[in-house]
């Protein structure tokens, strides 16, 4: 079965890679894609359409799947129309306050909905040893340092708070410590949370574990985004066979 997909944010960073990894993909068709101010642009193959016609698109151009790489307004504008619409939506959109996200979950009642804040498969894969390790070093000093290019929006990272409640799930803090500034020594059980913002880096996320005169390093970096939009596309091939509800990245990868 040909998987059907809409893209939003097409010009973007990540749209234009969710495109790319798209058109390598043997089971899927971009049947459209939108961005705000489109110009006539073209990606890849696929003419760009204002973001103002992705209620009546979605509707008309019957995709299976929606991948959504924009902010955190418009994304819950799109997975809106999708619930509309009867359309999986799956995001890597990041940024999102509670109340927001409260409403994405909300659309999962309707629609399948899969959200992840990174779709990399290494990511899910140091997800998966970083509350190990939190269990095996009990009172070890934790601390975690991201990484990205100077125009990310947010900090930290999706991908940072998703690890954040990995190893606060699996160990007894006190708290996080976001960055240090002067007489600021650390204190007992916290976490200590620092966001760098430089040049044109993809992304890189590493956990620090030290203690008993010794320390355990946690790496994950990503050299192109194009790892991120194939997991993307993996998920929305994925989604397609889905029932309504709220999925995980994890769930992609464990099958």
């Amino acid at each position: 079965m040909t998987v059907r997909i809409g893209v939003t944010g097409a010009t973007g960073r990540m749209g234009r890679e969710v495109i790319a990894a798209a058109d390598d993909h043997a089971d899927c068709e971009v049947v459209f894609a939108v961005n705000r101010d489109p110009d006539g642009e073209t990606v890849e193959t696929v003419e760009i359409e204002p973001a103002d016609a992705f209620d009546s698109l979605v509707v008309d151009r019957e995709p299976t799947a929606v991948i959504d790489f924009t902010g955190p307004e418009s994304a819950l504008e799109y997975a809106d129309a999708c619930v509309d619409a009867g359309v999986a939506f799956v995001t890597g959109t990041t940024g999102f306050d509670d109340d927001q996200l409260e409403a994405l979950e909300g659309a999962s009642e309707t629609i399948p909905v899969l959200y992840a804040p990174n779709f990399a498969r290494g990511v899910q894969a140091l997800l998966n040893v970083v509350g190990e390790a939190v269990r095996n070093l009990p009172g070890y000093d934790v601390e975690l340092v991201e990484t990205h290019h100077n125009a990310k929006r947010d900090a930290p990272s999706g991908t940072a708070n998703r690890l954040l409640e990995e190893i606060e799930d699996n160990g007894e803090f006190a708290g996080r410590t976001h960055g240090r500034d002067g007489e600021d020594p650390r204190e007992e059980g916290e976490i200590g949370v620092h966001a760098l913002r430089a040049g044109a880096i993809t992304g890189e996320h590493e956990v620090v574990l030290a203690g008993n005169h010794e320390e355990v390093r946690l790496t994950h970096r990503a050299e192109d985004r194009g790892v991120f939009a194939a997991g993307a596309v993996d998920a929305a091939t994925w989604i397609a066979g889905q029932k309504a509800g709220w999925y995980d990245f994890s769930d992609v990868i464990s099958e």
